[in-house]
C-alpha cells in the first residue's frame, strides 16, 4: 500500500511539473506577443514571472532586455543581455542587441566589440554587419562602414537597409552620385518606401537639383502623409525656389505634426521675415528655446568676438617682422575658414562678409548664404525592423509629472475586498494586527490615494468607538487613530495614537502611524501655502524641486523622524520605516543619509519598486546618472512605468 501511494505521489508530482512547464512556455509566448504589439511593460511583467520560476532560461532575460530596449532603458537592457550571454555564451542575437544598446548610449567601441563577437558565432548575419557599419560611421570610419554595408549586401543583395545605410555613408564621404544610385536601387526594390524618397530628395538638394528634390518630397509625403520631416524639407526647397507662401504652408504642416521641430520654426521665421509677415520674431524665439543651435543673438555675439580677436591679432602682427605678418595673416585665414566650416555645419550663421571684388565669387557666396540659412532636417537614421513606429507601449514618450513616490501609510479594505490596482507588500507587523482584528478590518500598507474609501473608513471609526466603549486598550486606540488619519481628522488621530502609546510603548505601528499623520498635517499646511502650479513638478524641473527652499516647521519634521526612529528600534526589519524616513530626509536635503535608508529598505525587500524609484531620482539629482538609471530601470522592471520616461529624458 505504501508503494502504491509513493507511485501515485510521483505521478501527481510529474503531472504538476508538466503543467508548470506548459505555463512557463505560455508566459514566454504571451511576453513575446506583447513585445510584437508594443505592450513592453506588460511583456516585462510576464518575463519577470518566467525568471522567478526558471532563472536559468536565457530567452527570458533576452526578451525582457528587448522590451527594456524598446522603452529606451538601454542600461537595464544591457544587464539582461549580459545575463542571457552568461547563461548562453553562444548567443549572437544577444551580442547584436547589446551592441545596439551600447550604440544608443554613445559607446561605439563597445558596440563594435559586441558586433565582432556576434559575427564570430554567426558570420552570415546581415544585420550585424549593418549595425557595425553604423557604429563605424559614428566613429567617422567611412571606409570601414561602407565595407560592412558591402558585406551585408553580399549576403542579401536586396537589403534595403544596407543600401540606405551605404547611401548615408557615401553622402558623408561626399559621393552624392553614388548615394543617389543606392537610393534608386532601394526604390526599385521597394517602390512604396517613403524614407527612400525622403533621403533621395536630401541628396538631390545637396546637388542643387531642386526640381528633382521637390518631386521626391512630394512622393514621400504621398506615401507618408504624417512625416513632419518631409513637409519641412519640401518647404525648404520651395523657400529656395522663392515660393515663400508655399514654404510657409509646409512649415505649418510640419509643426502641426511635430510641434517641437525647432528647424521648422526657424525656417518659417525666415520666410515670414522675407514676406514681412508678423510672428517671425516669435518663431525665432521658439526655435532658440527648443534648440540653442538656432539662437541667432548668441551666435552674433560669438561672431563679433571672433572678429575682434582677429583684428587684435592682425594689429599685433603688423608691428612685427614681415615673416610675422605672414604668419598672422595665415592664422587669421585659418580662423575665418574654421568659422565658415562651423557655419556650414550648424546651418544657422551667415557666412562672414568678404572684401573680394570677384563678382562671380560674390554671387557664389550669396547663394551659399541663402542655402545655409535653410536648415535641412536630415532624415537618415539607424535601421529599424518596422517602418512605422508603434508608440502604444512607449511609455517613455508620455508627458508625466516627475515627483518622488509618496510615503506609505496603514490603510484598510472591507473584509475580502480586492483592489488589483494598488501595490501591496506583505509585512508581519501588519499581519499581527490583522490577527488581533480577526481580519476585519483588513489592514494593509499602501502609498496610493485612499480618498474613495472615506465612507468605509468612517464606518470603521464608529466600529472602534463601540470597541473602545467595551475595552479602552492600546490596540483599539491604534486602530481608531489609523482611521481618523485616513479620513483627514489628524488632530483626533494624534490623540488616539498618543493614547495608544501611553498604554503600550512597544506598539511599533502606532509610532509609524503617528509619524505619517504628522507628515500629512505638515503636507496639508505646505500645500495651502503655495499656488496650485507649484504642487507638481513637470519634466525638467526635478532639480528645482529637490533643491527648493527648506520645508516649513523643521521642529515638526524632527518629531516625524523621532517616530520613525522609535519604530525602527522596535521593528528593525520594517522596511517601510526606512523608506518613509528617507522621504523625510530628502525633504530636509539629507541626501546621503536618505540613500542609506533607501538601500536598507531594498536590502530588506529586494523588490521594493518605490524605493528603487526614489533612489534613482536622488542619484540623478546628485549627478550619478549611471547609478540613477540602473535604479530607475529596476523600478520600471518592477512596475513603475514613469521610470522609463525619466531614463529617456535624464540618462540617455
Amino acid at each position: 500500500m505504501k508503494k502504491v501511494t509513493t507511485i501515485l505521489f510521483i505521478l501527481l508530482l510529474t503531472s504538476f511539473f508538466a503543467e508548470a512547464q506548459l505555463n512557463i512556455n505560455h508566459y514566454i509566448r504571451v511576453g513575446r506577443t506583447r513585445i510584437s504589439i508594443g505592450n513592453y511593460t506588460g511583456a516585462i511583467e510576464y518575463f519577470n514571472i518566467v525568471i522567478k520560476f526558471k532563472p536559468y532560461l536565457p530567452e527570458a532575460y533576452f526578451y525582457r532586455g528587448v522590451a527594456k530596449h524598446q522603452l529606451e532603458d538601454f542600461r537595464g537592457a544591457i544587464l539582461d543581455y549580459n545575463k542571457a550571454i552568461e547563461i548562453k555564451p553562444f548567443y549572437p542575437q544577444a551580442y547584436m542587441n547589446r551592441g545596439m544598446a551600447y550604440h544608443n548610449l554613445g559607446n561605439y567601441e563597445k558596440a563594435i566589440e559586441d558586433y565582432n563577437r556576434g559575427l564570430e558565432f554567426d558570420p552570415e548575419n546581415e544585420s550585424i554587419y549593418n549595425n557595425r557599419g553604423i557604429a563605424k560611421l559614428a566613429l567617422k570610419n567611412v571606409e570601414g562602414a561602407i565595407e560592412d554595408y558591402n558585406k551585408a549586401l553580399a549576403i542579401n543583395p536586396k537589403s534595403t537597409h544596407s543600401l540606405m545605410n551605404r547611401s548615408n555613408a557615401r553622402i558623408v564621404e561626399g559621393d552624392v552620385v553614388e548615394a543617389i544610385r543606392d537610393l534608386n536601387q532601394v526604390i526599385i526594390i521597394r517602390p512604396h518606401f517613403g524614407s527612400a524618397y525622403l533621403n533621395r530628395g536630401l541628396a538631390r538638394f545637396e546637388m542643387d537639383d531642386f526640381a528633382s528634390a521637390l518631386r521626391d518630397y512630394d512622393q514621400a509625403i504621398s506615401l507618408e502623409p504624417q512625416n513632419a520631416l518631409a513637409f519641412n524639407n519640401r518647404g525648404i526647397v520651395k523657400h529656395k525656389l522663392g515660393d515663400y507662401e508655399g514654404a510657409i504652408m509646409d512649415y505649418d504642416m510640419a509643426l502641426r505634426l511635430n510641434s517641437e521641430m525647432a528647424s521648422a520654426y526657424f525656417n518659417r521665421a525666415m520666410a515670414r521675415e522675407v514676406l514681412g509677415r508678423p510672428g517671425f520674431q516669435d518663431d525665432y524665439r521658439i526655435a532658440a528655446r527648443l534648440n540653442p543651435q538656432f539662437d541667432l543673438e548668441s551666435r552674433r555675439l560669438d561672431a563679433e568676438q571672433l572678429a575682434q580677436n582677429q583684428q587684435s591679432q592682425q594689429g599685433q602682427s603688423q608691428a612685427g617682422a614681415s615673416s610675422g605678418q605672414s604668419g598672422a595673416r595665415q592664422q587669421s585665414a585659418n580662423q575665418t575658414n574654421a568659422q565658415q566650416d562651423s557655419t556650414k555645419q550648424n546651418s544657422v550663421v551667415p557666412t562672414p562678409p568678404d572684401d573680394s571684388d570677384d563678382e562671380e565669387e560674390s554671387e557664389n557666396r550669396r547663394n551659399r548664404r541663402q542655402r545655409i540659412n535653410l536648415v535641412v532636417e536630415d532624415s537618415r537614421d539607424l535601421p529599424s525592423d518596422n517602418d512605422e513606429e508603434v508608440d502604444d507601449g512607449r511609455v517613455q514618450n508620455r508627458n508625466i509629472v516627475i515627483d518622488l513616490q509618496p510615503v506609505f501609510i496603514v490603510s484598510a479594505f472591507e473584509k475580502n475586498a480586492v483592489d488589483y490596482e494598488r501595490s501591496q507588500y506583505y509585512n508581519l507587523a501588519i499581519d499581527e494586527l490583522n490577527q488581533v482584528n480577526n481580519y476585519n478590518p483588513l489592514l494593509t500598507i499602501t502609498n496610493k490615494p485612499v480618498n474613495e474609501y472615506r465612507d468605509v473608513f468612517e464606518n470603521f471609526i464608529l466600529y472602534f468607538n463601540a470597541r473602545l466603549n467595551i475595552q479602552a486598550n492600546s490596540h483599539n486606540f491604534l486602530n481608531r487613530g489609523i482611521f481618523y488619519s485616513l479620513t483627514g481628522e489628524y488632530n483626533a488621530a494624534l490623540e488616539d495614537l498618543n493614547r495608544s502609546l501611553e498604554l503600550d510603548k512597544t506598539q511599533a505601528i502606532a509610532f509609524f502611524s503617528r509619524g505619517n499623520t504628522r507628515y500629512k498635517m505638515l503636507e496639508k499646511i505646505e500645500l495651502l501655502s503655495i499656488t496650485p502650479g507649484e504642487v507638481s513638478v513637470t519634466i525638467g524641473n526635478f532639480n528645482q524641486q529637490m533643491d527648493s527652499g527648506e520645508p516649513v516647521a523643521l521642529p515638526e519634521y524632527q518629531k516625524i523622524m523621532d517616530d520613525y526612529q522609535a519604530l525602527l528600534y522596535l521593528k528593525p526589519n520594517f522596511f517601510f520605516g526606512y523608506y518613509n524616513r528617507a522621504y523625510i530626509k530628502l525633504r530636509l536635503k539629507e541626501y546621503k543619509s536618505a540613500i542609506e535608508d533607501l538601500n536598507k529598505a531594498i536590502e530588506l525587500e529586494p523588490e521594493f519598486a518605490e524605493a528603487y524609484f526614489n533612489l534613482g531620482l536622488t542619484k540623478i539629482f546628485l549627478d550619478d546618472i549611471e547609478g540613477g538609471a540602473l535604479d530607475l530601470s529596476r523600478a520600471g522592471e518592477l512596475g513603475i512605468e514613469g521610470a522609463y520616461n525619466i531614463i529617456k529624458r535624464y540618462c540617455n
